[in-house]
Formats: C-alpha cells, structure tokens, sequence
C-alpha cells in the first residue's frame, strides 16, 4: 500500500518572519515541493536544528524531517509562494517509543559546539515526537559558539529590532520532555547572533547555565581624569572600541556604532543619583590618549559626576536578545545566569506556563551592568509565570515585564471585519491571534473595556503592520477605527518572589495583566526609578492588559526612585497612559493591596496612581529620611482620577 500524498493549503502555512514559513508535518511523514520563484536564493528547508535542503530559485525539494515541524527560509527575499507543498506517509496513531535516554556531550568544548549540540538536539527531538523523554548532559566547561555555525532562522521577536535572518547558536526547537543539565557550563557566543531559541517546544528544562558574549555589547569605563572640560575613561580588556578620525566606536559585536549616552554607577555597582532621567547624552568626539584611555569631549564634573565613577557607554539598538521562548509550554530555567545580552536577556511570547528559579542576571567580575534592555519580558503569554530566588542586577531596563500587546483598529470594513494595525515597530509581525480565540475590545481615548467579547471566525496576515480579522458577530456598539483590540485568552498570572532587584536604570518591576499578580518577599534595592509599575496603554507601545488582582506583600523597598523615568513617580507607580480620564466611568486598574512591606525612602510617593479603584496601603512600616531630593513635596500618595482607597496615615 503506497503513502498518502496531501497537498498542504496556504492555510495550513503559518508566516514565522520576514523570510521564514513555518508547517507542521506530524510523525514521520516527508514534505516535497519546490523552492519559490524569482530571486531570494540560497533556499532552505530546516527541521529547527539543521538544513534539510538547499537550493535555488524553482528547484525541488523532499524531505523527511523527522520533527513536528519543518521551516522554509530564504536569505534574500521573503517567502511568498512556496510552491505544490505536499506531505506523503502514515503519521503513526500512537507513540513508540516512551524510554528516557540520555545523551552525553563529551568533547565537544573545543572549537564551535553549535553543530555539535544541534546535533544532538535533533536525536532528542526525534525521540521526543516518539514519546520518549531525553537528558543532555554537559561536562562543566566553557562553550563557544560563532554566527558562522549558526542556524539561519527568521521570526518576529516582540520589542526589539526586527532583523531579517537572525542567525541561532542554540536552537532548541520541536523539542518535547527535554532537559539540559549545564552542569555549571559557559555558553559564551561571539559576534551578532542570537544566542538561544525555545521554540515549537513543551517540557524544557535548562539547568545550572550561564550565558554571555565574548565581548560586551555596551562598554563600562572609570573616570580617570577631569580636566580643561574633558573627561578621560579607563576601559578593561573585556571591552571593545576603537576611536577613528576623532571618534569613538562601541564595537561589541564586531560592527561599530556610537555611544549616545551614558549612564553613571559608583564603583560598587550602585546607580550614581543624578535625580534626572538616568540617560545622559555623551558626545562620541575623543583621541585615543593610552592603550586602554580615552579623552571625551565632556566635561563630566558638570553632569555631577567625578572621577572613580563608571560610566556605561551605550546606544539603543536591540537586535538579539539572549534567549528567545515562542510556542514554548512548560518550560523551566533552573540557575540560569545572563551576564550580558545584546537586548533583553530572556523574552517569551505566545507561550504558557513559565518557572524561572534562581539565577537571573548578574554582574560579571569587574562588571557593573548586565543587559541592554529588561531582563525578562513576556508578551501575550498565558498560564502562569512563576519567577523564585533570582538576582537582577545592573540592567538597563526592568527586572521582569509582562504585558498583553494590543493593536489598533485601523478599518472597519464591515460589521464583522476589521483591518487592525501592529502600532509599534519593534512589536509587530508575531501573532497576536488565532482562529477562534476571543478579543477583548478597548476604548482607545479612555482604555475602558468592553463587557462585550468578540470571538474571531478568521484571520488573515497582510503583512508585517497589519491583519484582517473576520468576527464571529458584528463590533460591539460604540466600537470603531482608533479603538484598540487585544487577546483575551493569552494573559498569564504572575508570582515574583523572594527575589532580589538592585541598581538598575527605569524601573524594578513592570505588570500589565488581568490574572492574579503576587509580588512577595522580594528585596528592590536602588531600583533608578519606581519599583513596581503597573502600566497599560493604547498608544505609544500598545501594551496592554488592565491589573484586577494584585498583592504587594512583605517586601523591602530600600531607596527607589533616585532619578526620573517613564512612568516612574512613585516607588509602586500606577500609571496607564489614558488620554481623557476624565471620560472614563471604569477605572483601568483594580484591587491593588499593599501590605506588610518595609519602605526606606526619602521623600517621594509611595504610591503614584492614576485611575485605579480599590487601593489598599497598610500595615506597612514606612521610614522617610533625606537622602536624596523630595519629588512631588515630599507626599506620600499622589492620586490622580482613582476611586475607593484606604490608605495608611503618617
């Protein structure tokens, strides 16, 4: 009896990125077809750990991927038109298979382990799609990986440069029941690249790991001299930059770019407290003056700072964060260690059911800041994510953030078909919704929510800013073009605790979600601006998600709010960006307790809240000094369009 041929329709195609198109092919059926048309070569067929195929424009192609899933790229030109897509065999009715093996990665720390460990994540994912479960486990050493042994990938990553291939040292993709047992490893990654994907994966588990770059992405240097309105830097040897005619270079990743700005640590690794925005500007005019110093033209004395101090030289691009989770469930990163990224350190979306315990980022030797961005994001993720026992430290963004991404209704076509509209560039292209999950409509002046639900009967990708999606029953009333939409079914409930958050710039804690929030025992120590922050908004970023359900219980804010940042007026801020709150008949964020907590503070806010209802502040031990300049005269709650309180007395 012959196999099965099942020509694959364009619905079944799910658009991954610029370049790459994603198809499941279940059990150990082939795919044939053919490369597309016109320009857009090398071509390449992928199973998520190495190339099945390549070839050029209209040459065929079959495979057997033997995993879940098969990616079609090209380098050169998005994929448009793959063509007469079908797949052949029987996919088994049930698992072989069920044992659990594990797999050794002996000698393989010298040179680039990327090909190696790729190799050894598709024997585990074969024996995951059989029902079997696997261990890597890796002797304790330093592994080295290169763009060069990199997996060429592409796919949207929410909140950071969109790149076209984004080339992967370490796929863990189409895995299931995996767990890899660093065993206090180095993964060190070396260039511009993506240094690890979680993707089309259930039941990961990274254990006892720490990743970092070869070189930093920002430089770190020590004010060594101030004189004549110059400023001379001393920088490490783990630094990378070059000054040429006259200016000076950032060259982390082996690409030059400029510093923009700098922020300013004591030698401590404490923020230096400007009580301004953090970012201050820096000219990138300089010499060379010593192998290892470099004379700016700035006078540093007259932005408050003096010589001992280290800057962080620093730009705002976000091109690779360290690790990636999408379409990953269940998965579990026990001590895991980012030093330094290349954006955010761990960004998940569209994925459920996250446990980070231990870890987090941390300061390496000699070394005052970590990552470019925040150190964790989740973005239209659902289940729970559970954060336990982690260090964050030194990041230019927020400890954790989890929020919902809405997008703008654009057009209405008719009564039940709307054209909405990915409004922020860095957040665009990754799926937002799926057949048949629910919207949650939003007021766009107002951020109000509709009690109405929609339910979408279709969607359709147009292209990387916008979808059309087709409802199930006609746009509640009242709901039109300028409105915003966002997912109702992917919001996660989040439990932060016994951790520790300390001298980072923005804020310490960022939480835009209707499910249960529980931030508890956790230590905020010179967090640059508020400690928590509860945000959402239909403008600017779009994230979304309004608070219902959040307990701030048992922890100790120890001098937070030292300088000025978005959103950050108080050491708990809540502050959604609403355009005409006095519009509003429904505050955004609700039930919102704050209790049993230690503030040691100077004088600032404790709470800052605009439209929120059902605030409570109590049985807090709260001791003001006078360290740092009072913001907002010095009151302890500043409350703007907010309903029902009950708030503690001084």
């Amino acid at each position: 009896m012959g196999d099965t041929v099942t020509p694959v329709s364009e619905s079944e195609i799910f658009r991954t990125g610029r370049r790459m198109v994603q198809l499941a092919v279940p059990g150990a059926q082939s795919l044939a077809g053919r490369a597309p048309l016109g320009d857009g070569a090398p071509f390449r067929v992928l199973n998520g750990t190495e190339v099945l195929w390549e070839g050029n424009a209209g040459e065929s192609f079959d495979v057997t991927p033997q995993s879940p899933n098969v990616y079609l790229v090209s380098e050169n030109a998005e994929n448009v038109e793959w063509g007469n897509l079908a797949r052949s065999g029987t996919v088994p009715t049930e698992a072989g298979e069920v044992n659990h093996i594990v797999l050794r990665g002996e000698n393989i720390g010298q040179g680039d382990a990327g090909p190696a460990l790729r190799s050894m994540l598709g024997r585990a994912a074969a024996h995951g799609m059989r029902g079997g479960s696997v261990t890597l486990e890796l002797p304790k050493g330093e592994y080295h990986f290169y763009p060069e042994g990199a997996l060429h990938m592409s796919y949207y990553i929410s909140n950071h440069d969109q790149q076209d291939i984004q080339p992967v040292g370490l796929p863990v993709v189409g895995q299931k029941n995996l767990k890899i047992n660093g065993n206090g490893s180095v993964f060190v990654f070396h260039g511009a690249m993506q240094p690890v994907l979680l993707m089309d994966s259930e039941g990961v588990e990274l254990n006892d790991i720490t990743i970092r770059h070869d070189a930093p992405y920002y430089n770190e240097g020590k004010i060594v001299h101030i004189e004549n309105g110059k400023t001379t830097l001393e920088f490490g040897p783990q630094f990378r930059w070059e000054v040429k005619d006259g200016q000076y270079y950032l060259m982390g990743d082996g690409a030059p770019k400029r510093a923009y700005a700098v922020l300013a640590f004591e030698a401590d690794g404490r923020m230096v407290a400007t009580g301004k925005a953090g970012d201050m500007g820096w000219p990138s005019r300089a010499e060379q003056v010593a192998p290892n110093r470099v004379r700016f033209d700035a006078d540093a004395s007259k932005m408050g700072l003096k010589e001992g101090q280290v800057l962080v030289l620093r730009h705002y691009g976000r091109p690779h964060p360290a690790m990636v989770l999408y379409h990953a469930d269940n998965v579990t990163l026990n001590r895991v260690v980012f030093q330094d990224s290349q954006g955010m350190a761990l960004i998940a979306q569209r994925s459920r059911n996250i446990s980070i315990n231990g870890g987090g980022c941390i300061c390496a030797p000699g070394r005052v800041y970590t990552v470019s961005a925040d150190a964790t994001h989740f973005s239209n993720c659902g289940g729970h994510i559970s954060v336990n026992g982690a260090l964050y430290e030194g990041m230019m963004d927020d400890a954790i953030n989890v929020h919902s991404t809405c997008l703008s209704i654009a057009k209405v076509a008719s009564p039940t078909e709307i054209i909405a509209r990915y409004m922020h560039g860095q957040a665009i292209g990754f799926e937002v919704f799926a057949k048949g999950e629910s919207i949650q409509f939003i007021k766009g002046k107002t951020l109000e929510n509709h009690p109405q639900l929609g339910k979408v009967a279709e969607v359709e990708w147009l292209n990387e800013h916008h979808l059309r999606i087709v409802l199930e029953a006609p746009l509640p009333e009242g709901i039109g073009v300028g409105d915003a939409i966002e997912n109702a079914d992917w919001y996660p409930s989040v439990s932060f605790t016994d951790s520790t958050v300390q001298h980072n710039r923005a804020r310490g804690t960022l939480f835009t979600t209707p499910k249960p929030v529980l931030v508890e025992g956790c230590r905020f120590l010179g967090s640059s601006g508020s400690a928590i922050l509860l945000a959402g908004d239909a403008q600017g970023w779009y994230e979304s998600g309004r608070c219902l359900d959040v307990r701030i219980v048992n922890n100790l804010f120890d001098h937070n709010l030292i300088q000025r940042y978005q959103f950050t007026e108080g050491i708990i801020s809540i502050y959604p960006m609403v355009r005409e709150p006095a519009e509003q008949k429904e505050r955004y964020h609700r039930n919102i307790v704050i209790e049993g907590n230690t503030f040691l503070t100077h004088r600032v806010p404790l709470i800052y809240a605009i439209s929120a209802d059902g605030i409570i502040f109590q049985n807090n031990r709260v001791e003001f000094d006078d360290k740092h300049a009072p913001m907002h005269g010095g009151k302890p709650y500043v409350l703007q369009h907010c309903g029902k309180t009950d708030l503690q007395k001084f």
